[in-house]
């Protein structure tokens, strides 16, 4: 399969052009530590966090509202069925709920001071909430009553999704890879093995059968049979990954420590770092499309991407991954004023595309970043440069990726001859 971009840029003699992170930092109003997300289309969504904070968005992140909590307890997790009917859950039991977007959150009784990590509805009065020592709560009238289930774990839980009543899974651990199973409900949770001893916080599913939980060192696990059955991706990170999303069975993000922004065009056989411009461990994710996504994090970190995180001004054209790297001839050659220059990646990989003149100075950086394997073209403008002739050179460094070679060593360069007629 080969990924096709495209990448417009305008270039002029001694301004160097860079594309742009296809991450962006919105102004959330906020210092305090933001642990959850959840939306409910690409404009409308709840982030959640340190200190009881609740942000609030219906403006696709142009603004985020704080709302009242009431509570100061830290907001590990947060689940809205749609724009009105949502709850969170927190340290010390704290379970929130609103039935109106959060412009109220009502405190409920949860019956546990266990810190809650992970809460999910099926419906306005169907829910669960996960936490600490094996914690597993039910609620089947809205939250006015949570029923305490047994795990058979003293492991802690973060996350839990559910497919239907009676169906769902949940992972964690302490020192183990916990995946739990119920099918009836909760009244039974079997341990499903998980290929990993790491800890899990993060579990999601693109389908009923297909879905990935992420963890410690990098950890990334794989179902295709509804969590009967679980096995390892290469992620190519030992950075903890703490968030995970997925738009479709092929198409996902997972997030983690230091910035660490993941992203899969083929259900994970490959990983591919985007940048994220900041260090800031971030938390957890979410995609509404292939395109649209939030992360949230540390000290009020929250990035939006509408290009599927890709840097901006390239737009995947294709689902297929070139065989090879390659550098393509300009067309048209001769051009004025306009050619095209593509190059193809085989591999995840920094590339540097540079156009030099006859005497070998370098005029222009068209690309200089980080690139998923993929075609890619760049749109060149010379109308600001003389008539001549010109060099441009592709240089490419691929990751190490053990799975893949690139079976033309550590690096690939080469250059091409154009020529601008006016």
């Amino acid at each position: 399969m080969r990924f096709v971009y495209k990448l417009t840029l305008l270039v002029f003699i001694s301004i160097q052009s860079f594309a742009q992170s296809g991450w962006i930092p919105q102004p959330g109003g906020t210092n305090n530590f933001l642990t959850g997300i959840s939306l409910i289309d690409v404009n409308t969504g709840t982030v959640v966090g340190e200190n009881g904070t609740v942000l609030r968005t219906t403006n696709g992140g142009a603004n985020w509202l704080s709302q009242s909590s009431g509570t100061n307890n830290f907001l590990y997790g947060v689940f809205f069925i749609n724009a009105s009917i949502g709850a969170s859950v927190g340290i010390n039991g704290t379970i929130l709920y609103t039935t109106n977007g959060g412009t109220n959150w009502t405190i409920q009784p949860s019956g546990t001071n266990k810190n809650l990590f992970g809460v999910f509805f099926l419906s306005s009065i169907t829910g669960a909430a996960v936490g600490d020592s094996g914690t597993i709560l039910r609620t089947t009238n809205g939250g006015a009553n949570w029923a305490i289930q047994p795990s058979g774990t003293t492991n802690d839980i973060h996350n839990v999704y559910f497919f239907d009543v009676n169906t769902a899974i949940c992972v964690g651990g302490s020192g183990i890879g916990l995946i739990l199973k119920t099918t009836n409900g909760g009244l039974n949770w079997i341990l499903k093995p998980s290929g990993t001893s790491e800890h899990l916080h993060r579990v999601y599913f693109a389908d009923v059968n297909t879905g990935f939980a992420v963890g410690n060192n990098g950890i990334i696990v794989r179902t295709t049979n509804n969590g009967e059955n679980w096995f390892s991706q290469n992620s190519g990170t030992t950075n903890l990954l703490y968030g995970v999303s997925f738009s479709s069975t092929s198409v996902g993000n997972t997030v983690g420590f230091n910035g660490t922004i993941l992203r899969t065009i083929n259900g994970g056989n490959i990983w591919a770092s985007q940048p994220s411009g900041t260090t800031a461990f971030l938390y957890a994710v979410e995609f509404k499309d292939a395109n649209t996504g939030y992360a949230v994090g540390e000290n009020g970190t929250i990035l939006k991407t509408t290009t599927g995180g890709n840097p901006i001004g390239i737009t995947p054209i294709s689902n297929e991954i070139p065989e090879r790297f390659s550098l393509s001839q300009n067309y048209p050659n001769p051009f004025n004023p306009k050619t095209v220059i593509s190059f193809q990646l085989s591999v995840n990989s920094f590339a540097s595309l540079k156009v030099y003149d006859l005497l070998g100075r370098e005029v222009a950086t068209l690309v200089n970043e980080q690139l998923q394997p993929g075609t890619y073209e760049v749109d060149f403008d010379g109308s600001n440069f003389a008539s001549g002739i010109y060099y441009y050179t592709l240089e490419a460094d691929p990751e190490t990726i053990p799975y893949q070679s690139t079976a033309q060593g550590s690096g690939f360069t080469e250059t091409r001859k154009m020529v601008l007629i006016k």
